[in-house]
């Protein structure tokens, strides 16, 4: 019983790291070593390159960038788990933000109702 109950939590192990994708954008290092097929070199390249010009906008931007990966590459690593999410510096997530509708009966709900 123990066996199976033991299985079965290292079979579901496997499928969550699987599925679990890694933002190139927001990823450290060993998130992005975590990937199959992303080395010691690659990961560096990729956020020595990310930092020195910005977040990552689609998979094709990530294959210019990035000394060494095609497109041939991207795609594969792709599957492997590695997603490109939307390049929102910082400051435009702020900025969204702020902008967040307020809640009804608050005063900044009805200053933005007069406007």
């Amino acid at each position: 019983m123990f066996r199976k109950i033991l299985a079965a939590a290292a079979l579901l192990a496997v499928f969550s790291h699987a599925f679990a994708a890694v933002d190139v954008n927001t990823a450290n290092e060993d998130a992005l070593r975590g990937i199959k097929g992303v080395g010691p070199a690659r990961a560096r390249a990729i956020l020595d390159e990310r930092s020195a010009h910005g977040p990552y906008k689609d998979a094709s931007d990530l294959g210019k960038r990035v000394k060494g990966m095609g497109g041939h590459t991207v795609e594969r690593l792709q599957a492997e788990g590695l997603a490109i999410g939307p390049a929102q510096p910082q400051a435009a997530q702020a900025k969204v933000a702020q902008t967040t509708p307020a809640k009804a009966g608050t005063p900044q709900a009805a200053v933005a109702v007069k406007k």
